[in-house]
């Protein structure tokens, strides 16, 4: 399942990484080609709500199981990152932010209080090329106070 559609895809690969599965065969092009080994993190998805590298994921290991990229991200804690992001204008060239974006969601799904250690623990495996860590960084905080509070982004 992808973005909570079922998804079948014929004659793939087992091995082939889930990034290609998800860009070339179901069309979603949100996930980014950064390193293909696992070091950047632009190419992070949620897999049953957990950030994976989909670049070094392989595909078979996605079947069965919830597979959730920056085309599907719903819900408060989306939207507050999501909101947080444009208001703290974050990206500049913008290839990392769906990866940035996915792990900061993640972060905030199970931790909506993350400590500034906690945010630089989780997002310490996404690299930016522009430099924009403390926009990052400033974006996750906004969007963890308006979680704590209550502040809805409709």
């Amino acid at each position: 399942m992808v973005n909570g559609q079922e998804r079948v895809l014929e004659g793939v690969d087992p091995d082939m990484p889930l990034l290609w599965a998800i860009r070339d065969m179901a069309g979603l092009t949100g996930t980014k080609f950064g390193c293909g080994q696992a070091f950047c993190g632009a190419c992070t998805v949620h897999v049953d709500g957990t950030p994976v590298r989909s670049c070094s994921f392989p595909v078979s290991a996605a079947a069965g199981r919830k597979v959730t990229t920056i085309e599907g991200v719903s819900g408060p804690v989306a939207r507050a990152v999501q909101g947080a992001w444009t208001r703290n204008s974050v990206p500049q060239c913008g290839y990392c932010q769906s990866g940035q974006i996915m792990s900061a969601i993640a972060l905030l799904s199970e931790n909506v209080r993350p400590s500034p250690e906690d945010i630089e623990t989780a997002m310490s495996g996404n690299l930016c090329r522009c430099g924009t860590y403390p926009r990052i960084k400033a974006a996750i905080a906004e969007a963890s106070s308006d979680l704590a509070k209550g502040v809805r982004h409709d």
